[in-house]
């Protein structure tokens, strides 16, 4: 018997820390996070996470919207806000 295997395009998102740790999550599935002291490091351990996530939940995996991008939106401060 073959199995069909597909590709799913995820969004991850990085971020860094205040101790320079780098903080990643996948919005698609909710609490799927994780973070690493390097970049490939916190893209590793956030595959893994996403894994534990498809196998939770594979019903949710069939109805995932298509990832398109992100756009990073510049928004300046008034200093009394800060």
């Amino acid at each position: 018997m073959k199995t069909e295997s597909r590709i799913l395009h995820l969004p991850i998102l990085i971020e860094q820390d205040e101790d320079n740790v780098y903080i990643v999550s996948c919005p698609v599935f909710k609490g799927c996070h994780s973070y690493g002291k390097t970049v490939d490091e916190a893209l590793a351990n956030i595959r893994e996470v996403i894994d534990m996530c498809i196998e939770e939940d594979k019903e949710k995996v069939s109805g995932i919207n298509r990832f398109i991008g992100f756009r990073e939106m510049h928004v300046s401060l008034k200093s009394a806000t800060i």
